[in-house]
């Protein structure tokens, strides 16, 4: 991490000492969205009482990231003509409703929204136009939406854990908070989360996130790729995947052979003997198919095209033996992959890619952004009815 500079956010908040964690393998989810509530209900008890009896405390309120494919990024300008041609509160909070007004919401409720930028007149770029002297102050600005039925799934699932809903936080603006330097968030950069059953990804430049989108492809599926191709059970195929697995060939993948137990079957000659390169023909389609895909969709998002040379891998399936290299190749930029922030008190095996979302989760409920919805605005917009669109008017008052 060094050459660069940690991001600003670091100096918005307090040290970090973690008295308390707990994980566990996540059921009841698939593809970020909850498919049983009562395994995942288990699921988020398990861990919040690992946590709670390390801590000595009572959990209540916490922060949940969005990690499904049901969200998506509308973009939208807006202006407002200024009758004293002098830029103030009152004629930001115009423009930006005017703005927010030419979003199609489409059955979806918002989650965050960024400034990209200010327009006065002809000049463009202007990110604190407070005081100045223009005629048609203008905005430009990215709202990320979701289903709000998938929202409010999730948060039953904590309610019957008895826990409130602080606020949703789309993944990899999360995993942000913990892993890129300030340079890069101001220079331009795709942050890539490969996640469990989804990959996410968010395009920052001069410190705004631009973009959010991701795809239903992640780290299980080249698991099951791995446990189908051997024919093996899918706990034995996340090992192979672990130890022995890699994005690229190596030089003696075929001198060296892995064990493997077949799948519903016992006894001495229930095994398989396949060369290493056969697990790397397994899982280099699939990480190409998703750097392909991430590829096609953050070539859409012009900031991408224009400026973004960078992109920073994060989250568990980052960790895989060839990724980076294969990433590097696919989207044709500089990448590398990052590791989240330590805290004190926090223990080694939560301080990998696959905690960067939960670290940044950390770092957010201190210094939530004043720019996203709470629980009960985003619920509020299942209906879309004249109270939400007044709802999300008083939010944007008190937000900007």
């Amino acid at each position: 991490m060094q050459g660069g500079r940690r991001r600003a956010v670091d100096e918005r908040v307090p040290a970090i000492k973690v008295i308390g964690s707990g994980h566990c393998r996540a059921a009841g989810v698939r593809g970020g969205n909850v498919i049983d509530v009562h395994e995942a209900e288990q699921s988020v008890r398990t861990a919040m009482e690992q946590a709670e009896r390390m801590a000595g405390v009572t959990l209540s309120e916490v922060y949940l990231n969005l990690s499904g494919t049901r969200t998506r990024s509308i973009h939208a300008t807006g202006k407002v003509e200024l009758a004293g041609g002098v830029v103030d509160e009152t004629a930001k909070r115009q423009a930006i409703m005017d703005a927010m007004s030419r979003v199609d919401l489409r059955g979806s409720a918002i989650v965050h929204v960024s400034i990209s930028h200010y327009r006065l007149d002809e000049a463009r770029g202007i990110r604190s136009p407070e005081g100045m002297h223009g005629q048609v102050l203008g905005v430009e600005i990215n709202a990320v939406l979701a289903d709000p039925n998938a929202l409010a799934n999730l948060s039953l699932v904590m309610e019957r854990c008895h826990l409130d809903v602080a606020g949703f936080v789309v993944s990899p603006h999360a995993s942000a908070r913990s892993v890129l330097l300030e340079d890069e968030m101001e220079l331009g950069v795709v942050l890539v989360e490969l996640g469990g059953g989804t990959t996410s990804w968010a395009v920052f430049n001069e410190d705004v996130m631009l973009h959010a989108g991701a795809i239903p492809v992640g780290s299980h599926h080249v698991t099951a790729d791995i446990a189908r191709g051997l024919n093996t059970p899918i706990a034995h195929a996340e090992r192979v995947k672990t130890l022995w697995g890699s994005a690229v060939p190596a030089m003696l993948d075929e001198r060296e052979l892995i064990t493997c137990p077949i799948l519903g079957e016992t006894g001495t000659h229930a095994v398989n003997r396949v060369p290493r390169s056969m697990i790397c023909g397994v899982i280099r389609p699939r990480m190409e198919e998703v750097f392909e895909l991430v590829r096609e969709r953050i070539e859409q998002v012009p900031a991408v095209r224009q400026v973004v040379r960078r992109v920073v891998l994060s989250g568990g399936g980052s960790q895989l033996n060839g990724v980076e290299q294969l990433a590097g190749e696919i989207l044709g930029r500089g990448v590398r992959i990052a590791r989240p922030h330590r805290f004190d008190g926090l223990p080694d095996a939560m301080s990998q890619p696959g905690f960067a979302v939960a670290s940044g989760l950390l770092r957010y409920g201190l210094a939530p952004d004043m720019q996203a919805a709470n629980l009960g605005q985003i619920i509020a917009g299942a209906g879309h009815d004249a109270g939400y669109f007044r709802r999300v008017g008083q939010w944007l008052r008190e937000s900007f």
